[in-house]
């Protein structure tokens, strides 16, 4: 049975460090795209982080994300815009899965502005145009899209790789699956939830159960489980025969549940 909802998946850059793993969820997607249109939206830390490391920068972060001075913007969009992207792309289509490599600012999808968060070139993403996107899954194409934007007047921007995903996912009225190297978010007891509401998260974040780039991941999650009024699921890259079972509308992961309406 065809879902009628489109599918955004976020990857983070930890899955290409594991060849196999990329593979094998590509593999899915392949088996899936007859059915499904999807979209695959990529950060890259551990990537940028050896690169910069290489060109003599240390990496700063502010609440889970990444302060990206200006001197670096051109070496981060280089690494997540080209070297993730294309290794990514390249693999798909080595596997006959048609890929095409994007930015947030192809076909001028995303809109960004500058974030207030002191963090300086990072952008934050709203939706504008879904039209290249459109014509990419109506023509059986896999987008991959690299977290990388740029500011109205044309500066180019980092932009936190699960906030992209939202942004997309918003753009085209998806399901969204935020897929980590974990396989869900944890209570304090060291539990994996199946469920997570913003209360819950604000109680677990102040306590420190929720931390370090999990924080931004949930905020990013619970953004679009109320923008969308849907719950949004977190899972492990690790398990990608989850993807269907996500698809046939089975919860998997955790599943970050939208305020209820009063």
């Amino acid at each position: 049975m065809s879902n009628p909802k489109p599918l955004v998946i976020k990857i983070g850059g930890t899955i290409l460090e594991k060849e196999s793993a990329l593979t094998n969820l590509l593999t899915v997607i392949s088996n899936l795209k007859a059915d499904a249109k999807i979209v695959l939206v990529h950060g890259g830390g551990c990537v940028v982080d050896e690169m910069l490391a290489q060109a003599g920068f240390t990496t700063v972060k502010k609440h889970g994300l990444r302060v990206t001075p200006k001197e670096q913007i051109g070496l981060i969009s280089g690494a997540l815009a080209g070297t993730v992207n294309k290794s990514i792309v390249a693999t798909a289509n080595s596997m006959h899965l048609p890929a095409v490599g994007l930015s947030l600012a192809d076909g001028d999808m995303i809109a960004c502005t500058k974030s207030a968060l002191d963090l300086d070139e990072v952008g934050v993403p709203s939706p504008k145009s879904s039209q290249l996107l459109d014509v990419l899954l109506n023509s059986h194409f896999l987008p991959v899209i690299s977290s990388i934007g740029a500011l109205p007047h044309g500066d180019l921007v980092n932009v936190n790789a699960d906030d992209a995903a939202v942004a997309i996912c918003q753009l085209l009225n998806a399901e969204l699956l935020l897929l980590t190297d974990v396989n869900g978010v944890k209570d304090g007891d060291g539990e994996y939830l199946t469920s997570l509401n913003s209360k819950q998260a604000k109680l677990l974040i102040e306590q420190g159960v929720i931390a370090g780039g999990m924080t931004a991941k949930v905020n990013a999650a619970l953004q679009a489980a109320n923008q969308l009024r849907r719950s949004i699921a977190v899972a492990s890259w690790q398990s990608p025969e989850q993807i269907p079972q996500l698809l046939a509308g089975q919860g998997v992961g955790t599943q970050i549940q939208p305020d209820e309406c009063f």
